[in-house]
Parts: structure tokens; C-alpha cells; sequence
């Protein structure tokens, strides 16, 4: 196979139709480091918003079991695009990731906004610095895999377009980045995270690298002093480089998923998809009434 023939065979199916598919083959083949760096920082924006990382602060979720909780959302995202939404362990998946949310008090604005990050979260971060930039086949698919995923978690007014999703988080994030002492809690245990993959020595590089391809109104919410121009110049050029070396390789063989992620620690010894996440138990920290956001429910219930 050559480098741009799953490009090509990506631009003779429906974007519409075969969207999960295109998703796949995108995510799986064509760019999976870059959709678990990319979906890593969505999953990261959503702390800067004062309500959301207050409740990721409340459950301790985040900041007491940050790997588990890194891993369980990690491979219940990724089984939706394993195996479909039709599939079981789809199903399963979707029914999981709803009842976590019912048990809190999330608005439909929150569950919506972080549904936008991960549609546009990966498209900015591979056209920056993925081996090539996503084909309009690639970015049509993605929106309607998440619109779908949206439907089957009972979000309301979800947009319709790529363009309707970027201008919703961009509005929402304008509106909504602020300081909270808990999120910045939230965001610490979640750098502190990232760094313990690696040797010790190399965490303040890690986390300085980190910062380094932030952006502004993240950095300001979450008040940390930027990088220097120098410092992010190097880093961005650096993760850049990377991917002109990706392009130089042969197309990857064999998809590769989350759950194969090197990151994920929590289960050496395999898991179930409906033994993840959490369960919440009304009266318990971090689980203070039921959702009243929209009604969310999985295919099947």
C-alpha cells in the first residue's frame, strides 16, 4: 500500500453514511498518536471551564484515581469506534458512559461543549502537526460519528456542521474559561499524570513541553505563566518534525486502538466494558443529585 492510498479509498465512501468507518480508518490507521495527543487536550479544555473541573474535583475522580479515570475514558470512547454503535460492546460503551453522567448535575450547554472539543480538537491538532492535514471526507465523518454519539447520549441541539461545532466551542470557551482553585487541582493531577509515564528526571521537561502547546486563554484560566516564545517555537517545531517523518514511513499495516496504548496502565490483566467508570452513589462526594440535564440514554434501554 502506498502512503495516500487509505486517503484515497477514505474519498470513495459517504461521509455521511460510512462515517464511523472513515473515523476509524482515520483515528486507527492514518493517526493514532496524534487523536490520543488531540483527545487527550480536548479532554484537558474542558477542566478550564469553572463548573466542569469543579465537579471533576468533587468526585476526586481526576485527582485521586487520575489513571483509572485516564484509562476508562480512553477505552469507552474508543469501543464506539472499535465496533460501532450498533455492536455490543458499542452499546455497552454508550450505556456506561450515560449512566456515569445521570448520576451528576451536568447541563446540557457542559455535555454539548465537550462533545465540540472532540470533534475539533483533532482536526486543529493534525493540521497543525499531523503528517498531513485531514481531507474534507475525514472532517465530515468525524462530525457526524459525534453527532451521532451526541444523539445516543441525549444531548440536545447538537450542531450540525464541522463549522457549527468549531464556532459552538469557540463561543462557549470565550464565555466560560475562568480561574477555579479546584479545576487547577484537576489540571496539576492531569499534568502530573502525563509526566509519570515517563522517568522522573524528565518531568519539569514534560510538563514545561506540555505548556508549551497550550494556548493562551487555557494558560491564562488555569494561571500559568507561559512559556517563552523561544520554548513553545521549539516544542511546536519539534512535534511538527515528527510528523513530516511520519509521512517518509510506509502506511500503517494493522489498526491500532486505544485499549493498545502504552498509556493506559490500569489493566494489565484485561477488563470489562461494564466494570469501567464509575459508580456513583447519591449522598457521596461529588454525587449530589441526579442529572437534570438531557435525557440520556443508550441504544437498547
Amino acid at each position: 500500500m502506498k502512503r495516500f492510498e487509505r486517503l484515497a479509498q477514505i474519498r470513495t465512501m459517504d461521509p455521511e453514511q460510512d462515517a464511523t468507518e472513515i473515523y476509524r480508518l482515520t483515528a486507527a490507521y492514518e493517526f493514532p498518536w496524534d487523536f490520543t495527543r488531540a483527545l487527550e487536550l480536548a479532554l484537558y479544555r474542558t477542566y478550564a471551564v469553572p463548573s466542569i473541573g469543579r465537579l471533576l474535583a468533587e468526585t476526586a475522580e481526576l485527582t485521586d484515581r487520575t489513571q483509572k479515570r485516564y484509562d476508562d475514558t480512553s477505552l469507552l470512547l474508543d469501543a464506539v469506534v472499535e465496533h460501532g454503535f450498533a455492536s455490543e460492546e458499542g452499546r455497552t460503551a454508550i450505556r456506561r458512559i450515560n449512566q456515569m453522567h445521570r448520576s451528576y448535575d451536568i447541563g446540557n450547554d457542559e455535555m454539548r461543549y465537550v462533545l465540540c472539543t472532540f470533534v475539533v480538537m483533532p482536526k486543529r491538532w493534525i493540521d497543525a502537526y499531523g503528517w498531513r492535514r485531514l481531507s474534507r471526507h475525514e472532517t465530515v465523518a468525524s462530525t457526524v460519528h459525534h453527532r451521532t454519539l451526541g444523539q445516543h447520549m441525549g444531548i440536545k441541539d447538537v450542531p450540525e456542521t464541522y463549522e457549527e461545532f468549531e464556532a459552538c466551542l469557540d463561543a462557549y470557551e470565550e464565555a466560560h474559561f475562568a480561574w477555579d482553585a479546584q479545576a487547577r487541582q484537576v489540571s496539576d493531577a492531569t499534568l502530573g499524570l502525563m509526566a509519570s509515564w515517563y522517568p522522573r528526571p524528565l518531568a519539569p521537561l514534560l510538563r514545561t513541553t506540555t505548556l508549551a502547546l497550550l494556548d493562551d486563554p487555557l494558560l491564562s484560566a488555569f494561571r500559568y505563566s507561559p512559556p517563552s516564545a523561544a520554548t513553545r517555537a521549539v516544542v511546536r517545531r519539534a512535534v511538527r518534525l515528527r510528523g513530516q517523518a511520519v509521512r517518509l514511513l510506509p502506511p500503517r499495516r494493522a489498526p491500532h486502538y486505544a485499549r493498545q496504548n502504552w498509556e493506559i496502565k490500569g489493566y494489565p490483566n484485561g477488563y470489562r466494558l461494564e466494570d469501567l467508570g464509575t459508580r456513583p452513589v447519591p449522598g457521596v462526594r461529588g454525587c449530589p443529585v441526579r442529572h437534570t440535564g438531557p435525557s440520556a440514554v443508550a441504544p437498547g434501554e
